[in-house]
């Protein structure tokens, strides 16, 4: 009896192991396993003053959940300022490169190399994604001293016109949507909440960006995180996907921006198989 059930399990793996590796892989939704290559871009490392640590995170998992192979790129260039995180101010002592500090991301070999942003071709990949941050508004664009009138970083408005004229999918999450709002037309985006309506499950402390991208000419539409079918957007016209995050200020709901940069990047990736 025993080495009867030996001579299945054996059966049973063999088997197992002759299947296609999207067959295998159970959590991707979209198989096509290792033939999706994704460029995500970083600002730096911290919520403050780069890319904020969850949302990267969260958006790599996810990458390679649903099966992608991706490449990590930020500007090799100096961030505005480096900011204390303990105090929320920012410290006088430090200067640092968004490239070095984006690379805390990284694990230093292969496709988990930190690249240099002005290497990024759009012919080499099928999507991009930028997560969120106040390097958005600090580091990859100057909104945060120009507001709707701010300059993208030359690499990112050189990226966002290239994946939009190549009709090659656009992840945004949080603050991101300035991004594309500033140099792509006629977008439809979310950013959450147009007012900060305060309640039990958070804040929404960041709504001028949303009044900025509706200035830049954008269509805004509201999109709660912790509502399972209103985690994100889809511009299905244009191929821009985004999702609030933590546009919306919560103490503990992190399982919330999970989702929302998981069903952003579940999109990216059914956009990447059209």
């Amino acid at each position: 009896m025993l080495a009867s059930r030996a001579h299945l399990a054996k059966q049973a793996a063999a088997m197992l192991m002759r299947q296609p590796a999207c067959l295998m892989h159970h959590g991707g939704d979209w198989g096509n396993w290792g033939n999706t290559n994704i460029a995500v871009v970083f600002s730096g490392c911290g919520w403050w003053d780069g890319t904020d640590v969850h949302e990267a995170a969260y958006t790599m998992y996810h990458l390679s959940r649903n099966g992608a192979r991706f490449q990590i790129f930020a500007p090799n260039q100096q961030q505005m300022h480096v900011m204390d995180h303990m105090r929320m101010q920012p410290s006088s002592s430090d200067n640092r490169n968004m490239m070095i500090e984006s690379a805390r991301f990284s694990h230093g070999q292969g496709m988990m190399q930190m690249n240099d942003l002005s290497k990024l071709d759009v012919n080499s990949f099928d999507a991009v994604i930028f997560p969120g941050g106040h390097g958005i508004v600090k580091n990859l664009s100057t909104f945060s001293k120009d507001g709707k009138d701010c300059k993208l970083n030359n690499d990112v408005e050189r990226i966002m016109k290239d994946f939009h004229r190549a009709r090659k999918p656009i992840g945004l999450a949080s603050m991101a949507p300035l991004l594309a709002c500033r140099v792509l037309p006629n977008l439809e985006v979310t950013m959450g909440y147009e007012r900060d309506e305060s309640s039990r499950w958070g804040r929404w402390p960041n709504t001028n960006m949303v009044q900025a991208v509706k200035s830049m000419g954008a269509r805004h539409n509201t999109r709660e995180p912790y509502i399972s079918f209103r985690l994100a957007y889809v511009d299905e016209k244009n191929k821009v996907i985004s999702t609030p995050t933590f546009m919306w200020e919560t103490d503990y709901h992190y399982h919330y921006i999970f989702d929302g940069i998981g069903n952003m990047v579940k999109h990216v990736m059914r956009m990447t198989a059209k």
